[in-house]
């Protein structure tokens, strides 16, 4: 209970770093002198900078809330996204953290358990139901750690550079590129993940 005690001490004391100073003032060292201990106690409890990232991402995923969902599976996929996506936007270099690590850890594991089973419900396959879900993650990671690390929105960075001499199509769609929120392109992107789901379920007979 002691080591376990101290673990969490570890992890929160990491994830306080990671707001005041970003992922690139995490060390076993930075949290050992904000603990007032040695390195080595440190290490002892997680080894290596590597696993105590895993530790603090899936901390991360702690956050994703699994109560209150509706009760409709694809209502209940999109909602579950959407509370991964703020659990990211809640922390510093959010994003940035949990694409860089694969932990195998419990608040990792139900949450992901948790957006299969809605697939599963919906009446994908098994196949289909575990590579949505992988879609969902991977897109709302990728999109959040550009709304994370963005000096500029995306659509002023392109205005500035694109020119219909030399890139005719993005000339075209441009106006579709500036003055967009990140949250109305996640929304967008979580449409065209869910639209085949809903279809498929619809098929089957299901309320969605």
């Amino acid at each position: 209970m002691a080591n376990a005690r101290r673990l969490g001490e570890i992890v929160a004391t990491a994830l306080q770093l990671l707001d005041e100073g970003g992922i690139d003032a995490v060390s076993l060292r930075a949290v050992a002198e904000r603990m007032g201990v040695r390195v080595h106690t440190v290490s002892w409890h997680v080894k290596t900078k590597a696993r105590l990232l895993e530790l603090m991402a899936d901390a991360v995923m702690g956050r994703v809330p699994l109560d209150d969902l509706p009760p409709d599976p694809a209502d209940r996929f999109a909602e579950l996204v959407r509370r991964y996506r703020r659990a990211l936007l809640g922390v510093r270099d959010g994003a940035r953290l949990v694409s860089g690590t694969y932990p195998a850890q419990e608040h990792t594991l139900r949450t992901i358990d948790a957006l299969v089973a809605a697939l599963l419900e919906c009446g994908l396959d098994e196949r289909t139901a575990a590579w949505s879900t992988w879609t969902a993650v991977y897109f709302t990671l990728g999109l959040t750690q550009e709304e994370q690390g963005a000096s500029a929105p995306v659509g002023d960075i392109l205005g500035a550079a694109v020119r219909p001499d030399t890139h005719p199509a993005l000339s075209h769609v441009l106006g579709h590129l500036t003055g967009v929120t990140f949250e109305e392109r996640f929304e967008f992107g979580l449409d065209l993940i869910l639209r085949p789901v809903r279809e498929r379920a619809g098929r089957l007979g299901g309320q969605v």
